[in-house]
């Protein structure tokens, strides 16, 4: 059956969270679409990150619904959240490696922690995550001992260890070199077509996000400012969607955070 004809993996049914006091998500409502890659892009402070998170049950939505695969996940327990997050995979920003272990071992980790595989079985998993990254003979180096991009790619092979449904990455372009980061995004679509994943991930290099994107969801002060194609969001002439992507510096994006005038500010003693 066509991926656009099933019911969405993850959806946000009217969902808030805050930071203490400061409110970062507003009511935001959205869908992922299952097999594609999807883009949550946005003006910084957009909620982007958080959304993420919340996504994967690292944070829990304040109101509203988190649902992955039709199941809610805002009033699972920790046992409950542990078994979804199973289903999914996470690069976190820079990669996140575990800096005393190996290349192989930091891929390995996952399998150790949440299943009962043989060695054998483990190491024959390990190399072809890391082969399919094209890293499959770093196995020994440390983390000090590879460039960001390589950590990058390391960091994704750990993140589809376990054969995920869903695989999340936090920035994964940030930091890279142009070559490094054409090859990072090169694989998350290649990773999500050959493995039939379905992908989210966040990102402010614009370039290569719309290359490889099927959907776009834009996100401005903790919700939906536009979600489609990558095509639609470069025609759309809504003025928040048209100032982004066409990195224009005036707009409904100011450049000034909220203040009172000025001249009242400097008249105040």
């Amino acid at each position: 059956m066509p991926s656009d004809t099933l019911p969405p993996l993850l959806e946000l049914r009217n969902v808030t969270f805050a930071y203490a006091e400061r409110p970062v998500l507003n009511g935001l409502s959205l869908h992922i679409p299952r097999g594609k890659v999807t883009a949550l892009i946005g003006p910084m402070g957009g909620g982007k990150t958080t959304t993420l998170r919340v996504m994967g049950g690292q944070l829990r939505a304040g109101s509203g619904q988190t649902l992955f695969d039709g199941q809610d996940i805002t009033p699972m327990d920790q046992t409950q959240i542990f078994a979804v997050r199973r289903r999914m995979g996470m690069l976190f920003q820079f990669g996140a490696l575990f800096a005393d272990l190996s290349v192989f071992e930091n891929v390995a980790f996952p399998l150790r922690e949440h299943t009962d595989l043989s060695e054998p079985l483990i190491r024959d998993i390990v190399l072809m995550k890391l082969n399919a990254v094209g890293l499959r003979n770093a196995r020994d180096l440390m983390p000090s001992e590879v460039s960001g991009g390589m950590a990058r790619r390391i960091a994704m092979a750990r993140a589809i260890a376990l054969d995920p449904e869903l695989v999340m990455y936090d920035e994964p372009f940030s930091g890279l070199d142009p070559i490094s980061l054409h090859t990072a995004a090169r694989l998350i679509r290649e990773l999500n077509d050959a493995m039939k994943l379905t992908s989210i991930f966040v990102s402010h290099e614009l370039t290569q996000t719309l290359e490889i994107a099927d959907e776009v969801i834009i996100l401005d002060q903790g919700k939906v400012a536009f979600q489609g194609s990558a095509n639609e969001a470069r025609a759309s002439t809504d003025p928040l969607v048209f100032q982004y992507i066409h990195e224009r510096p005036d707009g409904p994006v100011r450049f000034h955070y909220p203040a009172i005038d000025l001249k009242e500010d400097f008249a105040v003693t």
